[in-house]
């Protein structure tokens, strides 16, 4: 946890020596149409070490914006836009070296875009998602939170350097696995639709 100025210097050391980093924030969940509030939370992680900023309480330091802006560290994220559109207005800063996994796993042939199907699909293991709906403005956060949020950055990782490994589909192969996937889809709605309507043409007592 990174809660103090003082403990940033620390953290940026470690991670700037890191050729890649899987990143995540967690935001105060929003329960109505319009509000949004900033990012609470920036987690950065290693293979083996996660860092947890409260940038509700340190604000985004300049030099972990930096991070974002070094074009010799991979930084891997899930539905990365928002996570750097929030960091943004926190701290300025140019992104450089950024990669969604959500616009890469349809080359390996997965279709889904959550975290929780992408690591299962890979690594046959599901990550809880309990503590999403947590108030991340919170100045202390359990064990529990930590190890959520630490978790998503972690895994975010890992789905990187395992897809990475693998050889992608052609253009022409993830096209016909989409278009593939979309008839699946009619299928199952005329399915579903047809089932409505048979139940209710059914005779009532």
């Amino acid at each position: 946890m990174v809660n103090d100025i003082s403990m940033v210097a620390d953290c940026v050391d470690y991670l700037s020596q890191q050729p890649s980093l899987g990143i995540d924030t967690e935001t105060r969940p929003a329960f109505y149409a319009g509000k949004q509030f900033p990012t609470s939370l920036l987690q950065i992680s290693s293979l083996t070490r996660c860092y947890l900023l409260q940038l509700n309480i340190i604000g985004l330091p300049q030099s972990v914006a930096d991070l974002f802006s070094n074009p010799n560290i991979l930084k891997v994220g899930l539905a990365f836009t928002d996570d750097l559109r929030g960091l943004r207005r926190l701290t300025p800063f140019e992104p450089q070296n950024c990669v969604d996994v959500q616009s890469i796993v349809n080359r390996y042939g997965i279709l889904d875009l959550g975290l929780q199907k992408i690591f299962a699909i890979i690594f046959g293991q599901r990550i809880s998602k309990t503590q999403r709906l947590t108030n991340w403005d919170n100045r202390q956060l359990t064990l529990l939170q930590q190890r959520y949020a630490s978790t998503d950055a972690w895994a975010t990782l890992c789905i990187y350097n395992a897809l990475i490994k693998e050889t992608p589909l052609s253009q022409g192969e993830v096209r016909q696995l989409v278009e593939a996937d979309h008839q699946l889809q009619l299928q199952h709605q005329l399915e579903r639709q047809q089932e409505k309507e048979n139940q209710s043409s059914q005779p009532t007592d």
